[in-house]
């Protein structure tokens, strides 16, 4: 799900879509422990790494657009711009990287996949989130500027080729991808927006709901992978 960088920070705070996506980092975060430092490639205005700097990491937020990374300036934040397939930072520098729906709007993804395994350290975690299968390919992608949509097989392909170990592979966003399905085939843009409160409210209860259901390995809206730097 993606829209310009100023709309997805007007809207990121409450959207229901967001929050849980956010709330997905945070779990993340406890599994891996003690903070160190991190890097998040393709930050936008720097909402993922809030979420990593409240919880004691060393973040440094990296955007390619310039509008970004003031944002993300303007909140606190180290930020820089780059370019995912180029990172101006040193080699083996990050003991996590996170980087969520950044790899479909690049078309040399395997490029940006060999910089993020060359920014962590032997033995760090990259968090990675991808919008799943071209079944759903739309005009929301289109507006969003993504060049693709990924599967299982050619997410893991993407990431295993780079030198990563994946620890685990699941999928979100699955209750409500034939809503998803539906409204995509009617769509003339991005489907991201302000919804009315109890709309929202309702859209959150349902993604939440996959915390607790044994859903994560059918087909859904995204895919979510968690993968480590051997060494």
């Amino acid at each position: 799900m993606e829209c310009d960088i100023g709309t997805t920070t007007r809207v990121e705070g409450r959207h229901w879509w967001y929050r849980e996506r956010r709330a997905i980092l945070a779990r993340e975060l406890r599994r891996i422990g003690r903070p160190g430092r991190a890097i998040e490639i393709g930050a936008a205005g720097g909402g993922n790494s809030l979420v990593l700097q409240a919880r004691g990491w060393q973040v440094l937020a990296t955007e390619y657009l310039a509008a970004g990374v003031q944002i993300a300036r303007d909140r606190g934040l180290a930020a820089i711009q780059a370019d995912a397939r180029n990172m101006p930072v040193r080699t083996a520098g990050y003991d996590l990287m996170v980087s969520f729906d950044v790899l479909e709007h690049i078309e040399e993804d395997y490029l940006a996949a060999a910089e993020m395994f060359r920014v962590l350290r032997p033995g760090g975690t990259a968090l990675i989130a991808v919008p799943s299968d071209m079944a759903l390919w739309s005009a929301h992608d289109v507006a969003g500027g993504h060049v693709r949509r990924y599967s299982r097989q050619t997410l893991t392909e993407l990431i295993e080729k780079a030198g990563f170990r994946i620890d685990r592979l699941w999928s979100w966003n699955v209750l409500l991808r034939p809503v998803v399905a539906v409204r995509r085939k009617s769509t003339t843009g991005s489907d991201v927006s302000d919804s009315h409160p109890a709309v929202n409210a309702a859209l959150r209860a349902v993604v939440t709901l996959e915390r607790y259901l044994p859903v994560r390995s059918l087909p859904g809206v995204s895919l979510m992978l968690r993968a480590t730097k051997p060494g």
